[in-house]
């Protein structure tokens, strides 16, 4: 029988590992100063691909099966946002389109890894370590 393994942290979450790379390359960007001094815009993009990893973190660390599955929410809505955000920065020529389809492709496969994470866990008859009482 398999038996999904059991995550003690949400840093071993490899949608987590995949947000934090996307925040890594939408960092990188910003420091290379691509957005000119558009502060609005770095403000917004800078803190929906940060919202992503941090809402994962959060959700997970609540202890709660309800809970993280809310978080999770939270973290799809904020890559959706990001995504949006991408279409803004390429009509605006901040990227060209092969980064675009780069950062897209990634805001995309996390959107799908989260989905199915809330599937799964809409699913799962476990309730989390803050549920259980000693």
């Amino acid at each position: 029988m398999n038996k999904m393994a059991t995550v003690l942290k949400f840093e071993d979450l490899e949608v987590w590992q995949l947000g934090r790379e996307l925040y890594q390359k939408v960092g990188a960007l910003i420091d290379k100063n691509t957005f000119k001094n558009n502060y609005r815009l770095i403000g917004q993009i800078e803190g929906s691909s940060g919202s992503v990893i941090d809402n994962i973190a959060e959700g997970f660390e609540r202890g709660t099966r309800a809970e993280f599955i809310m978080f999770l929410g939270y973290a799809k809505g904020s890559c959706g946002e990001l995504r949006s955000q991408l279409y803004r920065i390429l009509d605006r020529n901040y990227i060209v389109q092969e980064v675009f389809e780069e950062l897209h492709s990634l805001t995309m496969r996390i959107s799908s890894m989260l989905q199915k994470l809330i599937m799964y866990l809409q699913k799962t008859t476990i309730k989390g370590t803050r549920a259980y009482k000693p």
